[in-house]
Parts: structure tokens; sequence; C-alpha cells
């Protein structure tokens, strides 16, 4: 069973930054690419970001030039850079096995929750 720990969610004022951390088992890591989506209350879960296991990355458009994704193979983690927080951020934010183009394809974990405001 995949097991992804997601972490760095909390509070921050708009303009704000937060780095959050998912955290997965070598073999899952190694073998897949990982994504970050994100789900506000009321809202559908959504893809934020997707990188491949070679490196490529891709930023949905919302987060374009704010949000990067970024993966260390060494420490079988993937992170998520948020800089310029909007309150429109948000929302639970969730890990996960995805194919290249972003589709999940793994188990949801806990996620982390982010919340922007004054």
């Amino acid at each position: 069973q995949v097991q992804l720990v997601e972490s760095g969610g909390g509070l921050v004022q708009p303009g704000g930054s937060l780095r959050l951390s998912c955290l997965a088992s070598e073999t899952i890591f190694r073998t897949y690419a990982m994504g970050w989506y994100r789900q506000a209350p009321g809202k559908q879960r959504e893809l934020v970001a997707v990188i491949t296991q070679p490196g490529d990355a891709n930023v949905a458009d919302f987060v374009k030039g704010r949000f990067t994704i970024s993966r260390d193979n060494a420490k079988n983690t993937v992170y998520l850079q948020m800089n310029s927080l909007k309150p429109e951020d948000t929302a639970v934010y969730y890990c996960n096995t995805c194919t290249n183009w972003g589709t999940p394809t793994g188990s949801w974990g806990q996620g982390t929750q982010v919340t922007v405001s004054l």
C-alpha cells in the first residue's frame, strides 16, 4: 500500500509563502509521477501541479508564477513551494502518485490544511 505523508501546511497571511512536503516510500517515489492536489470547502478536488519521475514539472494556470513543484529523489520527497499566497488558495492539499498528465492513481492521505487569511 502506498504511503504518502503530507506536511507543511498552516496559517499564513495573504502574500506569504509556505512549502509543503510529501514523503513517499522509496519504491513508489522512484516509479511514479507525483502530483499535488487541493480541495477547498464545497469544491471538487483539483490538480495543482505534477512532476514526472525524470523531473518534468507542470503547474496549473491558476498558480503559475506563484507555485513550484520539485522532487528530491534522495529524500523520497516531493515539494510544493507556494509564494504570493491568496485567500482563494485556502484548501486541504494532498499529494498522490499520478500519471504524467496528473490523473491520480493512488489512495488519498489526510492532506495538509493551508489557510490564507489576515
